[in-house]
């Protein structure tokens, strides 16, 4: 019997936290695969039998319990199955960094028996949106480890006094067994030891990060990840296997990203003349474009293209006058639109889309 049907059920019935009908279900789900796929029915029966002991299903595939705050028995981690994702857009000196990290860590047991180590430290810094936590979560599904994470934040924030000890908590927990550990906005810890305003938390903090970075081990890999670089501590940096910079995205990567989004759909031609006006942009918000285009296409039958440059022109604020210049050549020379039509996109006047067009895109 096909077990396609329960998918759907099942996943309704975990998204309303509906445990009975996800047992039921999970239950028949063993009965139709036990033969054909006896592991995977194995691993379905232990982690309901987990579940129903009281237990974390994620222990029944090894993880074990959370580190927590000792006060409010909080869990200071969210851990995470590492999932398959599609490797994401860089550029080509970004990606031979990342193929580099993936060839050390291939080879990990032969540069181990000659005395050195793969890359298991890793800083990301750039600016939001830039796929520092992608990249993440990509290293997690590229070399199988479990993704946990903590928004440091809201853990300083929450903690406050006892970040030291709970960090303590975190790093021993990812160094036990294979894990990807991810410390986002890791300036929130990580900040500069003559920070005046810091009444010595943070600084012992720093402390603890340093001695713990001196001897991370091989089978897990801590990333840090931060949008303030010049905050960090000077000696956090040293003690990182490899700092990379995630820039924003060149031409090639933004048109490789809108292809990516489009791949289903035909865009045209002049495919570049469209990334040209996502310039400085994060991809993050070139994929909000994307998908809000793809509505438009959808609802509405809109032009692909067309839509993702309308889109493009209303996520600016207008002010950006070679955009705008770009913008007005291709919307007049490739759909034929209106001055009235590109003054309301731009939200400027008909007489500055003459403008536009007059001094042309240099």
């Amino acid at each position: 019997m096909r077990i396609e049907k329960y998918v759907a059920p099942l996943i309704r019935a975990s998204l309303d936290n509906d445990l009975r009908t996800v047992r039921a279900l999970s239950t028949k789900i063993i009965r139709n695969i036990k033969e054909e796929n006896p592991e995977i029915a194995y691993q379905i029966s232990e982690a309901l039998s987990y579940n129903g002991s009281g237990l974390s299903s994620t222990r029944s595939i090894g993880y074990g319990s959370l580190p927590q705050d000792a006060d409010s028995r909080s869990d200071l981690l969210i851990v995470e199955e590492p999932i398959e994702i599609d490797k994401p857009f860089f550029d080509e000196k970004l990606n031979s960094i990342i193929q580099t990290i993936e060839d050390e860590r291939e080879n990990m047991n032969k540069l181990i028996s000659m005395g050195l180590k793969p890359t298991s430290s890793i800083l990301l810094y750039g600016e939001p949106g830039v796929g520092k936590t992608f990249l993440a979560r990509y290293f997690s599904s590229l070399f199988n480890l479990k993704f946990a994470s903590l928004d440091m934040a809201s853990a300083v924030s929450s903690y406050f006094g006892k970040t030291g000890q709970n960090l303590k908590k975190v790093i021993n927990y990812a160094k036990e067994e294979p894990t990807l550990l991810l410390l986002d906005e890791f300036d929130a810890i990580a900040k500069k030891r003559d920070d005046l305003t810091d009444l010595g938390e943070l600084k012992r903090v720093v402390n603890v990060l340093l001695k713990e970075l001196e001897d991370w081990p091989s089978h897990s890999i801590l990333v840090a990840a931060t949008n303030h670089p010049e905050l960090l501590d000077r000696a956090i940096w040293r003690r990182f296997d490899m700092a990379i910079e995630i820039p924003l995205p060149v031409i090639e990567t933004r048109l490789d990203i809108i292809n990516n989004e489009f791949k289903n759909m035909e865009i045209g031609e002049t495919d570049v003349l469209v990334a040209k006006l996502t310039k400085g942009m994060s991809p993050a918000d070139i994929v909000k474009i994307c998908e809000k285009s793809k509505k438009q296409v959808i609802m509405y039958n809109a032009e692909p293209k067309k839509a993702i440059v309308v889109e493009i022109a209303n996520m600016t604020d207008g002010k950006n006058i070679e955009f705008n210049k770009r913008f007005c050549k291709i919307a007049k020379e490739e759909f034929s639109m209106t001055y009235r039509e590109m003054a309301s996109i731009l939200g400027k006047s008909i007489s500055a889309i003459q403008n536009y067009l007059k001094k042309g895109d240099k």
